[in-house]
C-alpha cells in the first residue's frame, strides 16, 4: 500500500516542527552555554611553578598532566610581550619535558601551553615565573571564544541529529517500517543534516585545538590538527554510518537491511572512538557500553519520527510497524538503560559529584528528560499500544502526539548531552585531585625534590629527595619540613622527617588545612653544627 498524498502532507509538517525546535535551540546555544572554559586534562605540576622567582635562567621547562597529553602549541612570552615558539620537547608519561632555547632576561615571563587530552578534548592555560626579580607580566590568557564554542555546541547537536534519527530513521525504515515513504523524507534530511554537520564539527574541532578564532577556519593547519585528534575517527566513522544510511533507503528490501544494520553499527563506533567516556578507565568495559548507549539511541529515537507519521495514516502498514518496534523496544531500552547506568557511575563516582559540578548538573538534567521520555514511553507501550494495534482510531491519534513530544524530548536531551563536550566529568576532576604536587628546591648548599600527596587541602603525605648543590648524594643527619602560609594567619608547621630506608625522607599523617599558595621550607640537619634551610612556594589545590 502507497503512502497517501496526506503521508507527504504530514512528513513536511514534521520537518517544519522539527526545524523550528532547532532553530530554538541554536537561540538557546548562543546565550546559554556556560560562562567558564573547562578543562579536560589538568595541570598538576609545573617547573618552574607559577609566581616562581629564579635567581637565572632555566634551562628546561616541564608540564605534568593529570592524564596523558600531546602538545599542540607551546609559546614563551617574554617581558616585552614577544613570543618565542618552543618546538624541542619530550613526552615523559604524562609531563611535558620542554627544552629552553635561550638564556631568559630579567623580569616575568609567560609560559604558555595548549594541549590535547586522552578523550580528543583541547585544553591551555599559562604558567607565570620571574628571572631576578618581577616585572609587570606581558598580556598572555586563553579568553574564550563564544563564537566558536557556540558553533561547537551547534555542530554537536547537528552530528547527532543525523546519527540518531538519520541513521537510526534509516534502520527503522528497513527493518520495521513495510512503507517507507511516511517519515522517508524526514529522514534523508537528518542524514543531510548530519554529512554537513561532520566536517563542520571538525574543522571546528582544529580550531579550538588551536586556539584559534573561526576565521582561520580554511587553513590547512587547522584540518591537520583537527584529524590528528581522537575525533577525527568520530567524523570519519560518522560519515561512512551516514553513507550507509543513505543508500538502505533505496533499492530492494534485502539489500537495504544489511547497509541500514552497518550503519546502526556505525553510529556506536563514531562516539565510541573518542570522547569522555570512552577515553575512560577500563576501555575494555567503557568503549563497548559507548558503543551499545550509542546503537540503542539511534535504534530507539531513529523509529520515533517514522513510526509517528505512519501511524497517523492510521494503515495496516501502521499497525505492523508499530507491533515489531513495541516488541524489540523493550530489550533495546535494557541495555541502552545498563550501558548508561555503567557510563554514569564510571564518570560521575560519587552522588555528590552530581550537584558539585556541572558535568553532573548537567547529568541531572539529562536524568529528568529522561524520567518525562520514559514515563511517555511507559505510557505508549502498556495502555495505547494494544488498542492502537487493534484499530482504535482516538487512541492511534493519541498515540501519534504523544510520540511526537518523545521527539521533542530527545531533541532537547541531544542539545543538554552536546554541554558535555565542555565539562570535565568528575572522574578526570578526581584524578587530578588525587596527584601530588611537586617542587624542586635549588640553591648552592642543597637541593630538593618535594611531593605533597594528594596536592589538595586535607589529609597529606610528604616525600623528600634530599641532594648537595650538585646533585650529589647528602647524608642528611635529620630533616624537617616546615609549612607556613601568613597571609592566612597560619604560622609554621613543623612536621620532623623519617627515612624508611629507600633514601626517601617522609612525613605521614599531615594535615594541610586550607588551599592556596603556602611556603614550604626544609631544615636539614647536615653535622651536628650545621642545619642548611631551603624553601620554595608549592601551590595546594582545592578539594
Amino acid at each position: 500500500m502507497s503512502a497517501s498524498p496526506r503521508t507527504c502532507i504530514d512528513d513536511w509538517r514534521a520537518a517544519r516542527l522539527f526545524a523550528r525546535l532547532l532553530a530554538v535551540l541554536l537561540l538557546f546555544a548562543a546565550v546559554a552555554l556556560p560562562d567558564r572554559a573547562f578543562a579536560h586534562a589538568a595541570l598538576i605540576n609545573a617547573d618552574p611553578v607559577d609566581g616562581a622567582v629564579l635567581a637565572q635562567s632555566p634551562a628546561r621547562f616541564s608540564l605534568s598532566f593529570s592524564e596523558l597529553v600531546s602538545p599542540l602549541v607551546l609559546n614563551l612570552v617574554r617581558p616585552d610581550g614577544t613570543q618565542l615558539v618552543l618546538t624541542s620537547y619530550r613526552l615523559d608519561d604524562q609531563t611535558i619535558e620542554i627544552d629552553n632555547p635561550e638564556t631568559l632576561k630579567a623580569g616575568t615571563h609567560v609560559l604558555s601551553w595548549r594541549v590535547i587530552s586522552e578523550d580528543g578534548h583541547p585544553v591551555g592555560g599559562s604558567v607565570l615565573f620571574s628571572i631576578g626579580a618581577p616585572s609587570a607580566p606581558p598580556v598572555a590568557g586563553e579568553a574564550v571564544d563564544w563564537h566558536l564554542r557556540s558553533a561547537i555546541w551547534i555542530g554537536k547537536v547537528l552530528l547527532y541529529v543525523g546519527l540518531f534519527l538519520g541513521v537510526g530513521g534509516a534502520f527503522a525504515l528497513a527493518w520495521l517500517a513495510e512503507d517507507q515513504r511516511c517519515g522517508r523524507r524526514f529522514v534523508i534530511g537528518a542524514i543531510l543534516c548530519g554529512l554537513a554537520a561532520a566536517p563542520m564539527s571538525l574543522g571546528l574541532q582544529g580550531l579550538d585545538a588551536l586556539g584559534a578564532p573561526l576565521a582561520r577556519l580554511a587553513q590547512p593547519v587547522v584540518w591537520q590538527t583537527a584529524f590528528a585528534t581522537s575525533f577525527g575517527w568520530t567524523v570519519l566513522i560518522a560519515l561512512i554510518a551516514l553513507g550507509l544510511g543513505l543508500p538502505s533507503l533505496a533499492g530492494p528490501r534485502g539489500g537495504r537491511k544489511p547497509l541500514a544494520l552497518a550503519g546502526l553499527a556505525g553510529v556506536g563506533a563514531a562516539l565510541a572512538a573518542s570522547g569522555h567516556a570512552s577515553a575512560a578507565e577500563p576501555q575494555w568495559l567503557t568503549r563497548p557500553m559507548v558503543f551499545l548507549h550509542g546503537a540503542g539511541i539511534a535504534f530507539w529515537a531513529g523509529a520515533l519520527v517514522p513510526l509517528g507519521l505512519s501511524v497517523r495514516q492510521q494503515s495496516e502498514e501502521a499497525k505492523l510497524f508499530l507491533h515489531r518496534f513495541s516488541r524489540a523496544i523493550l530489550p533495546v531500552v535494557a541495555v541502552l538503560a545498563a550501558a548508561g547506568i555503567v557510563l554514569a557511575a564510571i564518570q560521575v563516582q560519587t552522588p555528590a559529584a552530581l550537584v558539585n559540578t556541572a558535568y553532573g548538573r548537567l547529568l541531572l538534567v539529562k536524568l529528568v528528560l529522561l524520567l518525562f521520555l520514559f514515563t511517555l514511553a511507559t505510557v505508549n507501550r502498556w495502555t495505547l499500544t494494544a488498542p492502537a494495534e487493534a484499530g482504535a482510531t482516538e487512541v492511534q491519534r493519541r498515540l501519534a502526539r504523544s510520540i511526537g513530544a518523545e521527539v521533542l524530548i530527545v531533541v532537547a536531551i541531544f542539545a543538554v548531552a552536546a554541554g558535555w563536550r565542555f565539562t570535565p566529568p568528575p572522574r578526570a576532576l578526581a584524578i587530578a585531585a588525587a596527584q601530588p604536587v611537586s617542587i624542586h628546591i635549588h640553591t648552592l648548599k642543597a637541593m630538593a625534590d618535594l611531593s605533597i600527596t594528594p596536592g589538595h587541602a586535607g589529609p597529606v603525605a610528604a616525600s623528600m629527595v634530599i641532594m648537595s648543590g650538585d646533585f650529589g648524594p647528602l647524608d642528611a643527619k635529620a630533616v624537617t619540613l616546615v609549612l607556613s602560609k601568613p597571609d592566612s594567619g597560619i604560622e609554621p608547621i613543623k612536621r620532623p622527617a623519617t627515612k624508611p630506608g629507600d633514601g626517601t625522607w617522609r612525613v605521614d599523617n599531615l594535615i594541610i588545612p586550607v588551599p592556596g599558595r603556602w611556603t614550604a621550607r626544609l631544615d636539614i640537619l647536615v653535622s651536628d653544627f650545621e642545619v642548611v634551610k631551603i624553601e620554595a612556594p608549592i601551590d595546594i589545590r582545592a578539594e
